[in-house]
């Protein structure tokens, strides 16, 4: 007879390879990780292999885990595809979330994913620029959402998280060694003003090697080791590392990454998305 796979344990299989962890993933899935750890049990007893190696510090996925994830993610959009058209009629629109450019990933994909599972009928139309510009779009009531990256918080704003920021420059790179110290960051980038102080503060000179708009050339030029950059941390991209400076570069600020949410006429939609932006910005 065959054999059937659980959807719920593939569920909770496909948050812990997602977010790297048990605990984190049962934040995403609103569950105890004890309860997460015991469909993660079910699952590997049905197929009779190991799906995550434990061995290690972090839960890293076996070879089967690398083959079943594949499988589970695709039967996990399916079913929630079908489960969205047979049931969810009663929500139809359109939804415009604006995110700041260095804040996009790993959160907002996820955020969207979810979003669309359980919402289908509502499109959401993402935009991504500076700070300044989204508060902008919001004040003209352009944006239902917005996340912004700022000192402080506005009257109406909801801070999600404060992180601090730090030193991004290629993996193994020396670019940080360099005097005057090559900077890359965009013009508007609320970013640049505080970074540029606290390096006068230390008596570290600099220049700036990139002074552009596009966050694409900030990305090829530090992952080139031709400068260094600032973000919050956690937010760094695949072609670059915090750097272990051993303080040769002072320490930055913080900040802050707040919500913004216009009232909508389905609440119901509203709560959803400000709950699954909470969720997994708080993460972080």
């Amino acid at each position: 007879m065959p054999r059937n796979l659980d959807l719920t344990s593939l569920r909770s299989f496909v948050a812990v390879a997602e977010t790297g962890g048990v605990t984190r993933a049962s934040g995403v899935l609103n569950l105890t990780q004890s309860a997460v750890s015991m469909q993660l049990k079910r699952l590997e007893d049905s197929v009779g292999l190991a799906l995550l190696d434990r061995s290690g510090r972090s839960v890293a996925l076996t070879s089967a885990g690398e083959q079943l994830l594949s499988y589970a993610r695709r039967m996990l959009d399916l079913n929630d595809e079908a489960i969205g058209k047979m049931t969810d009629t009663a929500f139809e629109g359109d939804l415009v979330l604006g995110v700041p450019h260095d804040i996009v990933y790993p959160a907002i994909p996820q955020v969207l994913r979810r979003f669309a599972a359980e919402f289908p009928r509502i499109r959401v139309q993402l935009v991504s620029s500076f700070t300044r510009n989204l508060k902008e779009l919001f004040a003209r009531g352009e944006a239902h959402f917005i996340l912004t990256t700022e000192d402080g918080c506005d009257q109406g704003g909801e801070t999600l998280v404060r992180k601090p920021l730090v030193w991004i420059g290629a993996p193994g790179g020396s670019a940080w060694r360099e005097r005057p110290l090559r900077l890359a960051f965009g013009n508007h980038c609320i970013f640049r003003a505080g970074a540029q102080a606290a390096l006068d503060r230390a008596g570290v000179p600099w220049e700036m090697a990139v002074d552009t708009m596009s966050d694409r050339t900030i990305e090829a030029t530090v992952s080139a080791d031709l400068a260094v950059h600032a973000v919050i941390a956690g937010t760094e991209g695949p072609h670059v590392e915090v750097i272990n400076h051993g303080g040769a570069l002072p320490e930055l600020t913080s900040q802050r990454i707040n919500l913004y949410a216009r009232p909508m006429v389905r609440s119901e939609v509203s709560d959803g998305m400000a709950g699954l932006i909470r969720q997994h910005f708080r993460m972080m």
